[in-house]
């Protein structure tokens, strides 16, 4: 985790999500009452002064009306046009909150249409959402790769191994975390969201 790559991980989300927000013409104030996030903090979301947790994003995108593949915007590569059928590894979209120690990269076609999305998710040691439980548009699934996680849905709990899989409507509260203090976890992931109506 570079502090010289981090601040533009954050302008370059910052920037899809105002982007995103303007082509809706939806106001800071809108977003904000849709979200219970102040202005002041979706402000400095837009202009990378601040790391969104994946909770967060995950609420934007449900008021943006997205999935969250959405937010990571296209990729210089071209990978990404709408009728796109195959990712290669160089054009995939990352998604890095370094902050919580969680990178998801988009190993599906990118762009805003898209309503199931496949993700490799790499959680670092302690790596986490976060101690609130989060809600969004779809349903998820997933296969723990590597390492070990931890799964909380509703008020069970469940800890993953390799070879571990799951499945959940993702408006059921969730979290998830690497429990472990020196091992990473890698999932691959599976977010499928209901069309925008």
């Amino acid at each position: 985790m570079s502090s010289s790559a981090t601040p533009g991980v954050d302008e370059a989300v910052g920037q899809r999500i105002r982007d995103l927000r303007r082509a809706r013409n939806l106001s800071l104030e809108a977003v904000a009452a849709r979200t219970d996030l102040s202005i002041g903090f979706l402000s400095q979301i837009e202009r990378g002064l601040s790391s969104p947790s994946l909770r967060v994003l995950a609420t934007l995108a449900d008021v943006l009306g997205v999935g969250i593949a959405a937010l990571f915007g296209g990729n210089e590569s071209g990978g990404d046009t709408p009728d796109a059928v195959v990712t290669r590894e160089p054009q995939r979209a990352e998604l890095n909150l370094w902050r919580t120690g969680i990178s998801k990269q988009l190993l599906s076609p990118a762009g805003a249409d898209g309503r199931l999305n496949l993700f490799l998710v790499r959680l670092e040691p302690g790596g986490s959402t976060g101690d609130e439980l989060y809600t969004h548009d779809g349903e998820e699934a997933g296969l723990v790769l590597e390492g070990e996680m931890t799964l909380t849905v509703d008020a069970e709990t469940w800890t993953l191994r390799d070879g571990d899989s799951f499945r959940f409507a993702s408006r059921r509260p969730h979290r998830f975390s690497n429990p472990s203090g020196d091992t990473k976890t890698v999932v691959l992931w599976v977010n499928c969201v209901s069309a925008v109506g």
